[in-house]
Parts: structure tokens; C-alpha cells; sequence
């Protein structure tokens, strides 16, 4: 049991780790190019983002981690003794709160929103979606990173407990 544990923290931790990889690169570049062109040729290449994203690689990684996250809060909960549960419990909270939570209530609306609405109120509404969906990615992008740190300050202290009290 405790060598599957392990697999699955460092998968988490993988996982984590890429998908704040990717929304890192939202934050950093991606939006700020789509808010420096025409405001219909951004409407359209978000909208199109947004269909295009859904991929089984990406999905695998986005839903698949935060089911490894919901296992290792329970697993983290119930071995709560063992060496690094309480930093695998916050991991996974991290992850499951600020990323896939903050993305089905906000992001994922907001993207909705702007794909629904008619092409006159999608560019009224642009400027507003641009400043809150970044926002919110920001939010996103740290609690990705800060998961991953967690989850690899978790699989240091539970499998090399001298590395994690250096």
C-alpha cells in the first residue's frame, strides 16, 4: 500500500504541477496577447480556446488529478498519523478548491457567458471577461504551484524523513 501511495502523491504532484504550468502560460502571455488584439479576433480565439481545450490529454490531467486529490484527502485523513498526510490533506485541498473549483464556478461560466452571448454584447462584455478571468487564472496558477510544493514537501517528508528536516 505504501509504494501505490507514493505513485499516486507523485502523480498529484505531476499533475499539479502541469496544470499550473498551463495556467501559468494564461496568465503570463496568453491573455495579455488576446487583450492586445481587435477585440472580435480575441472574442473569437478565447471562444475557440475554450472548444479546443477539451482534449482527453488535457481532461486526464485537469479531472484526473483532482480525483487523485479527493483519494489522497480521504487516504490523508484516515493516516492521519503518517509523515506528510497533513501537507498531501492541504495539497489536495489547494487543488481541489482553487483550481478545479474555482474553474467550474467562475472560469468556466464566465467562458460559457462569452461563447452565448450574440457578437454585439460578447464585445461589450470582452474588457470585463479579459480582467475577471485573468484574475481568477491568477488565483488558479498559485494554488496549482503551491499544491505541487505541497505535494512534494509531502512525498519528502513521508519517504525521505531526513531530506524534510534538513
Amino acid at each position: 500500500m505504501e509504494r501505490a501511495l507514493l505513485v499516486v502523491t507523485f502523480a498529484a504532484a505531476i499533475g499539479t504541477a502541469i496544470v499550473g504550468g498551463m495556467f501559468y502560460a494564461f496568465s503570463s502571455f496568453v491573455m495579455r496577447a488576446l487583450g492586445r488584439i481587435a477585440p472580435e479576433q480575441g472574442v473569437a480565439a478565447m471562444n475557440s480556446i475554450n472548444v479546443a481545450v477539451i482534449t482527453p490529454s488535457f481532461m486526464a490531467v485537469f479531472a484526473g488529478t483532482a480525483l487523485l486529490c479527493l483519494g489522497l484527502a480521504a487516504t490523508s485523513v484516515l493516516s492521519w498519523q503518517q509523515p506528510g498526510s497533513g501537507l498531501a490533506l492541504a495539497a489536495s485541498l489547494l487543488y481541489l478548491v482553487g483550481n478545479f473549483g474555482l474553474t467550474m464556478r467562475l472560469n468556466q461560466p464566465m467562458n460559457l457567458r462569452l461563447a452565448a452571448l450574440h457578437p454585439a454584447a460578447a464585445l461589450a462584455y470582452w474588457p470585463q471577461y479579459l480582467q475577471a478571468w485573468t484574475m481568477w487564472n491568477h488565483v488558479r496558477t498559485a494554488a496549482a504551484v503551491l499544491a505541487a510544493t505541497l505535494f512534494i514537501a509531502a512525498l519528502m517528508r513521508a519517504w525521505l524523513p531526513g531530506a524534510a528536516q534538513q
